[in-house]
């Protein structure tokens, strides 16, 4: 991803995806800021930026991409956009979402879009703290009969989730330091 796209993901990020305040986020723990990065990756160019940068991710780092998803909803954007970047691009990459559970009804799936068995796939998340997120959709995916290659996120908070990650490649796009300083 070049300065400049890099510097307008930043520039967005700040502007519409960080809060301040007092915030208990979803592991429990408290916080002086939140990330509601959806607020980017649903925005047009945010969407268009992040998309850019996950593929640049995969393709600087020679990452094997038969398909990208994540546990809904922090991934759902981020996939979205990726696939239809991806193919504008040249390199078409299908997507999944992973389901917070499996469906009771229908085809009773927790995997929904490209199937992943046998494929190796990226799972991204929007935002890691304790990984809890991006852990569960790896395990979706491996018990679904594919290989996690990597996982990618926007933002890495820096709370330990890239520690509890360390069995896969990990490539945050951001980390909390650079996006908010120390």
């Amino acid at each position: 991803m070049n300065t400049t796209d890099r510097e307008r993901l930043k520039r967005i990020l700040l502007e519409q995806s960080v809060k301040r305040g007092d915030f208990v986020l979803a592991s429990g723990r408290k916080s002086s800021y939140y990330l509601d990065c959806r607020r980017t990756t649903l925005n047009p160019e945010g969407a268009w930026l992040v998309a850019r940068a996950v593929i640049e991710m995969i393709r600087d780092n020679d990452i094997r991409a038969d398909a990208v998803g994540g546990l809904t909803l922090g991934a759902d954007p981020i996939v979205a956009a990726v696939a239809a970047v991806s193919f504008h691009e040249g390199c078409p990459i299908p997507a999944f979402i992973v389901r917070k559970e499996s469906k009771s009804h229908g085809t009773r799936q927790r995997i929904e879009g490209t199937p992943v068995a046998g494929k190796h796939v990226v799972v991204v998340d929007d935002v890691v703290t304790t990984a809890e997120s991006t852990i569960e959709a790896i395990d979706a995916v491996r018990q679904a009969g594919g290989t996690v290659s990597a996982a990618i996120c926007l933002v890495d908070r820096e709370e330990g989730g890239a520690e509890r990650l360390s069995g896969t490649p990990f490539h945050p796009i951001f980390r909390r330091t650079e996006l908010l300083g120390s």
